[in-house]
């Protein structure tokens, strides 16, 4: 048996409403030039509980979210969830259309998931905390 054929049945997440609408333009504009993470994208939204924004819960991770996640393989790691054009590894800017960035969107303090690598090994990371939302740098524009 293979270890995707052995991952767990992924949590329960919710996306407020803004967050959905948004991704979901993002998967759809990327549809052509990139299925596969147009699509996993897409899945997740999906399975997603959408809430009206006032109405998601401090501890679930939205997008402009800077939390700290661990692994299964022991790593601990600090980021911020963003999209693509904010991105940027070095300052721990992780984007929505990367494999984890896909994986925690949704998720509240506390959850774990299983996650694909691009190389197709199966991870699994925790969210162990939520430190603080800031708006995403589009969201602010258009305020």
């Amino acid at each position: 048996m293979t270890s995707s054929s052995t991952a767990r049945r992924k949590p329960p997440i919710t996306i407020s409403q803004s967050d959905h609408e948004a991704l979901t333009r993002l998967a759809d504009s990327i549809a052509e030039r990139n299925p596969a993470v147009s699509e996993a994208l897409l899945a997740e939204l999906d399975r997603a509980k959408i809430v009206a924004d006032d109405r998601l819960r401090p501890d679930i991770v939205r997008m402009g979210s800077s939390l700290r996640y661990t692994t299964d393989s022991g790593e601990d790691r600090s980021v911020t969830l963003v999209f693509p054009a904010e991105a940027d590894i070095a300052q721990g800017r992780i984007s929505i259309l990367t494999p984890v960035g896909a994986a925690l969107i949704g998720l509240s303090q506390g959850q774990s998931i299983d996650w694909a690598a691009r190389d197709g090994r199966v991870h699994r990371l925790t969210v162990e905390s939520i430190c603080e939302h800031a708006e995403p740098a589009w969201l602010q524009q258009a305020s």
